[in-house]
């Protein structure tokens, strides 16, 4: 069993496309290079945790998205998550209620939104997503959030494919 992150996949979101500058032409597009990607690394019995805005749409087609992805998700909900707990859950995804969310034996805290470093343990990483394309430096005082204790992983910023563990805590 292998543990990936990813974030701001924004599943069935046209807009997306626009708003960050993604390299399709539809959101089929979008939707079949994202899973391909998912697929190629992701297995059966891996789990990926997804920080947050996940999809945008109707239960019916996250039925249809979710059935197609590889292994277990875990999901922070994040700002356009908009389907309740329980419909996310009806269609195999484990919503995280209590975020952030620490996994003390990688040192990393994971949330939809970057955190401020007085909110990360000494020695430990924030994954987050959120911010997309964006440079942290770009969005939030430097003196509160520092480039060392962040990670962003946007799908953006991850040529739309999710980062295994051991990338991360390796480095």
């Amino acid at each position: 069993m292998k543990i990936y992150f990813i974030s701001d996949t924004h599943f069935n979101h046209k807009n997306i496309i626009k708003y960050c500058n993604r390299p399709f032409k539809s959101i089929d597009e979008m939707n079949e290079k994202i899973i391909d990607n998912w697929n190629k690394l992701v297995n059966k019995n891996d789990i990926v945790y997804h920080l947050g805005d996940f999809f945008l749409g109707q239960k019916s087609d996250l039925i249809n998205i979710v059935s197609k992805l590889n292994g277990k998700i875990y999901l922070i909900k994040g700002n356009h998550d908009r389907l309740t707990t329980k419909a996310y859950e009806e269609c195999g995804i484990k919503i995280l209620k209590n975020a952030p969310i620490s996994i003390d034996e990688y040192k990393v805290i994971l949330s939809h939104r970057p955190l401020p470093d007085t909110m990360i343990k000494n020695n430990y990483l924030n994954i987050h997503g959120h911010i997309h394309e964006r440079k942290l430096e770009d969005i939030y005082d430097n003196n509160l959030y520092s480039k060392e204790k962040h990670l962003n992983v946007s799908c953006d910023v991850l040529n739309f494919t999710p980062i295994l563990i051991d990338e991360i805590v390796n480095k």
